[in-house]
C-alpha cells in the first residue's frame, strides 16, 4: 500500500539476489517485494553476457530505483547508476586530436591493433595507422604515443593512430567532430579519473563488440 512512499524514484537500498533471467537480475528489497535489475544496468565497463557473470544468488547489492510501477508491480532497479559513468570523464580527457601514451596489446590479423591507453581505457588502431616514421609497422609490446582520431561515448569506442602523431591526414579529426574540441584543466581530469579507479579498480575488458572499453 505505501510502495510509492518506500521505494520512490531515485531512492537507494540494498538488496538480495534472488535469481537469474538472461536478460537481468532479481533482487529482494524486503519479504514479498522484489524489483528487475536489467542486465544493461549492472555496468558501465563489463559487457556481461549472463548476470551469473557478475554477482551470486545470495549477494548484498547496492540499488537504485529507476521505475516504479505500482499497477503492475513491477520494480525497475539500477546498479550501475550508483556509480560515474567513467565515459563521461574520457569524454573531457581523450579528445579527438589528444595524444596519449599508450602499448600495443593485441594485433587482429589484416585489421587493427588493440593499444592500451592510459587510466585502463584501450583503444583499436587501424592498420594502416601503425606504421612509424621510418616506414615500418609498430608492433605488439611496442610503447608509442597515440593521437585519438575518433572519440565515441555511445559506443565505448576511441580509435587511435600512431601514424597521425607525425603527419597530416584528412581523417586526423572526423569531419563530424571538426572545431568541437573540448579543454579541460588536467587537475580536474586527473581527480574525476583518479575517482573512477579507486572504485573501478577490478573492471576488465578486452571483450567488447567495438574492440574498446575500458578496464
Amino acid at each position: 500500500a505505501d510502495i510509492e512512499q518506500k521505494y520512490p524514484v531515485d531512492s537507494k537500498h540494498s538488496a538480495t539476489v534472488r535469481n537469474f533471467t538472461n536478460f537481468g537480475v532479481f533482487v529482494e528489497l524486503e519479504e514479498g517485494v522484489d524489483g528487475l535489475i536489467h542486465i544493461s544496468d549492472l555496468s558501465w565497463s563489463k559487457k556481461i553476457k549472463h548476470p551469473s557473470e557478475f554477482c551470486k544468488v545470495g549477494d548484498k547489492m547496492d540499488v537504485i530505483v529507476l521505475e516504479l510501477d505500482r499497477d503492475n508491480r513491477r520494480i525497475a532497479l539500477g546498479h550501475k547508476q550508483l556509480e560515474t559513468n567513467p565515459w563521461d570523464v574520457f569524454e573531457s580527457t581523450f579528445t579527438e586530436g589528444s595524444i596519449h601514451q599508450g602499448t600495443i596489446i593485441e594485433e587482429k590479423k589484416d585489421k587493427a591493433a588493440i593499444v592500451s591507453l592510459p587510466y585502463g581505457v584501450e583503444g583499436i588502431c587501424p592498420k594502416k595507422h601503425l606504421k612509424k616514421a621510418d616506414g615500418s609497422n609498430a608492433n605488439v609490446d611496442e610503447v608509442l604515443d597515440f593521437k585519438v582520431i575518433e572519440f565515441n561515448k555511445e559506443g565505448k569506442k576511441i580509435v587511435v593512430s600512431h601514424t597521425r602523431t607525425f603527419e597530416e591526414g584528412e581523417d586526423d579529426v572526423p569531419a563530424k567532430s571538426a572545431g568541437k574540441k573540448k579543454t579541460t584543466t588536467a587537475g580536474g581530469a586527473n581527480k574525476a579519473v583518479k575517482e573512477i579507479n579507486d572504485s573501478n579498480e577490478k573492471s576488465t575488458l578486452g571483450d567488447l563488440d567495438a574492440l574498446s572499453a575500458l578496464k
